[in-house]
C-alpha cells in the first residue's frame, strides 16, 4: 500500500545506513556537535558543523536543516559535505535535541533559517557562501528560507518538498492517518505504533481526531493539524507569498518523482515561482521515483517496474554536481538541457521543455459514459450508480495496490470506466485534470479516482491517482457543502505529473470511488467537521448517480 510505504520512509527519517561505506576515516574530520545558534526569539538551534582537516581556508557552507534526530548517523550528511570541500552543517528544528517544548513543526523555519544563515556566514570557517539541498520537510525548509532569503544564501535543492496543509498531513483536504504516525515516531519518540491500529480505528468506527486514544495518549501536534481542514492561513503562512516568489533571485533545483507522495506540493513550488516571478533561473528533474528515489538512489525495480536505464540517476549526486555548478563556477549538471527535464517510461528517453506548457502538443477528453470512457461527449444523459454502506466493515473501498504493475483489476467496490484500444502510440505528459458530475443523497465525499494503463498482455500499469474532497474542489481554502439531490460538479485538476508512452493497443482505464478504508479519513457526509464524524453519522449509504457528461483531460504529446 503506498501511503504505508510513504509513512515507513518518513518514520525511519533519513537514516544514514544507506552510506556505511561512503564516509572516510573519522580521523579526518574536526566535527563539533551540540553547537547553539542563537535566534531572535532566544531560543537555540542545535547544530553540527564538520570540517575535513586538511582544509585550512574559508569554504562555501552546505547547511543541512532537519526536523529529524538518528543519533551520530545524522552527521553523514555534514561529512559528505567536508568530503566534497565544504563546510557540512546540520542543524535541528527548534526543541529538537533541545527542549521539545519549542517545537512546532513548520511555524518557524522562515525566520530560524535566516537567524542560522546569519550565524554561520559570521564564522571564520565560512567564506560567505551558503546553499541548502535536502528532501522532504528538509525540502520544505528551503521553501521557507524563501520568505526571507538571507544575502548569504546563493541556491536552494529542494527535493522532494512537502508543502504543508497541501499534500501532507492532508491531500486535496482529505486527511491521512500520516499526521499520527509521523510525530508519534519522530518527534514523540514513543514506541511504534502497532500495525493494528488503523484497522481496529477502521473497525470500531470512532472519530479520526480520536484516533490518537488508540495509541494510549493525546497527541497534540495531530490534534493541531486536524484543526485546520481548510488550506488556510495557518498552512499558507508557512510557505512564500506570490510577493516573496516574485523578489527570489537565486538559482533552483527542483528534484520529484512520479510516484512521490510529495510531489504536488514540489510542483506546487516549482509553478507559483514559475507563476510569479515570470523567468526564474529554476530547473526541474522529474522521473520515476518515489519519495526515497527523488532524493537518494532510485530503485531499479520500483514496485514491480524496473525503470529504463536512463532513469538511473542518483538524486544526491546531481544534487552536489549542482552546488558545484552554483557555489565553485563548475560545469552545469548534463541533465538539466531545459528548465523542465522529464523522463518518458518506458522509452529510456530524457525530454526537455522551457516550460510545463511545453511539455505536450494536445489534449485527450475523456468521457466517463456508462462502462466506457469516450472521446465524444454522449448526445444522451444518462447517470452511473454507486451505493457506499458505510456502515459495512466487512469490506474496503480503495484503490491501493503495492505493485505498478499486475494482471488483474479489483474494483473493490468502485466503478471501471476503459477506452477502445488506441490505434497509435502517444504519450501522457503532466497532471490530468476533471469534472464529475453528480448527484449524492448527503452533503459530502472523498472522492478517489485512479489511472492505469491496460496492456495488449493483460497486464495493469497503474499511472496516478486523484484523491480529494468533493466540499472543497471549488476552493481549498473554504468548505462548500453539496446539496443533497442536486447535481453537482466537482472539478479538479491538483493531481501528480507523470510521463508515459501509451502502447498502440493499449487502453485507459479508471477506477472511480469513494475512500473507506483504514488509511485516510473516512468522510460521511453529514455536513459536520469530517475529524468528528463517527459511523453513527452514516446512517444510510452513500448513493451517487455518476453523471455521463463528466470526464477528465489528460495532456498528451501526439506525433502528428
Amino acid at each position: 500500500m503506498r501511503k504505508l510505504i510513504f509513512i515507513l520512509i518518513l518514520l525511519c527519517g533519513f537514516s544514514a545506513t544507506f552510506a556505511q561505506n561512503s564516509i572516510q576515516n573519522d580521523n579526518i574530520y574536526s566535527i563539533q556537535d551540540s553547537v547553539s545558534i542563537p535566534t531572535r526569539d532566544n531560543i537555540d538551534i542545535s547544530a553540527t558543523i564538520v570540517q575535513n582537516k586538511k582544509n585550512k581556508t574559508p569554504l562555501p557552507v552546505i547547511l543541512f536543516y532537519t526536523t529529524y534526530h538518528q543519533g551520530e548517523s545524522d552527521q553523514y550528511f555534514a561529512k559528505l559535505s567536508a568530503d566534497k570541500e565544504y563546510v557540512g552543517v546540520i542543524a535541528y528544528a527548534r526543541g529538537i535535541r533541545t527542549d521539545l517544548k519549542n517545537y512546532a513543526p513548520y511555524e518557524h523555519e522562515a525566520t530560524d533559517i535566516y537567524d542560522i544563515i546569519e550565524w554561520i556566514s559570521k564564522q571564520p570557517w565560512c567564506n560567505g557562501d551558503v546553499g541548502m539541498y535536502g528532501g522532504s520537510y528538509t525540502g520544505f525548509s528551503q521553501w521557507a528560507a524563501m520568505k526571507n532569503p538571507h544575502p548569504a544564501l546563493k541556491t536552494i535543492v529542494p527535493q522532494v518538498a512537502v508543502m504543508p496543509g497541501y499534500d501532507t498531513p492532508m491531500e486535496n483536504n482529505v486527511q491521512m492517518n500520516l499526521g499520527l504516525y509521523w510525530p508519534h515516531a519522530n518527534i514523540y519518540k514513543k514506541e511504534p505504533i502497532r500495525r493494528s491500529l488503523p484497522f481496529e480505528w477502521f473497525e470500531n468506527g470512532i472519530a479520526f481526531k480520536s484516533m490518537d486514544s488508540l495509541a494510549g495518549y493525546r497527541n497534540f501536534i495531530f490534534q493541531k493539524w486536524l484543526s485546520h481542514p481548510a488550506y488556510d492561513e495557518y498552512w499558507q503562512s508557512m510557505v512564500p507569498t506570490p510577493e516573496e516568489y516574485a523578489n527570489i533571485d537565486i538559482p533552483i533545483l527542483t528534484t520529484t518523482g512520479y510516484y512521490d507522495d510529495s510531489q504536488i506540493g514540489a510542483l506546487q513550488y516549482f509553478k507559483n515561482h514559475n507563476k510569479y516571478d515570470k523567468n526564474p533561473e529554476h530547473y526541474l528533474v522529474i522521473g520515476p521515483y518515489d519519495h526515497w528515489g527523488g532524493q537518494r538512489k532510485p530503485s531499479q525495480d520500483l514496485m514491480g517496474y524496473e525503470i529504463d536505464s536512463v532513469a538511473n540517476i542518483n538524486m544526491m549526486e546531481l544534487a552536489y554536481s549542482w552546488l558545484d555548478y552554483i557555489l565553485k563556477d563548475k560545469t552545469k549538471p548534463e541533465i538539466l538541457k531545459d528548465k523542465v527535464n522529464y523522463q518518458v517510461m518506458e522509452t529510456n528517453l530524457w525530454k526537455h521543455a522551457p516550460s510545463l506548457g511545453k511539455i505536450n502538443n494536445d489534449t485527450l477528453t475523456l468521457y466517463l459514459d456508462d462502462a466506457s470512457l469516450k472521446t465524444q461527449k454522449p448526445q444522451k444523459k444518462s447517470f452511473k450508480k454507486q451505493t457506499v454502506d458505510f456502515a459495512d466493515r466487512e469490506n474496503q473501498n480503495n484503490y491501493y495496490t503495492p505493485q505498478i504493475i499486475f494482471d488483474s483489476l479489483d474494483a473493490s467496490g468502485g466503478l471501471i470506466f476503459k477506452t477502445l484500444p488506441f490505434e497509435t502510440e502517444f504519450s501522457i505528459n503532466g497532471s490530468f485534470s476533471g469534472n464529475l458530475s453528480v448527484t449524492i443523497n448527503k452533503k459530502d465525499m472523498d472522492v478517489s479516482l485512479a489511472l492505469y494503463e491496460l496492456k495488449p498482455d493483460g497486464n495493469y500499469f497503474f499511472i496516478t491517482r486523484y484523491v480529494g474532497r468533493a466540499s472543497y474542489s471549488l476552493d481549498p481554502t473554504k468548505r462548500n457543502l453539496l446539496t443533497p439531490y442536486q447535481k453537482e460538479t466537482i472539478a479538479f485538476e491538483n493531481t501528480r505529473f507523470v510521463s508515459k508512452k501509451i502502447g498502440k493497443g493499449s487502453q485507459l482505464v479508471i477506477l472511480l470511488n469513494i475512500n473507506k478504508h483504514p488509511f485516510e479519513i473516512i468522510n460521511y457526509g453529514s455536513g459536520k467537521p469530517v475529524f468528528e464524524e463517527t459511523i453513527k453519522d452514516a446512517h444510510e449509504p452513500l448513493q451517487i448517480d455518476w453523471h455521463n457528461d463528466s470526464y477528465i483531460k489528460l495532456p498528451v504529446w501526439k506525433n502528428h
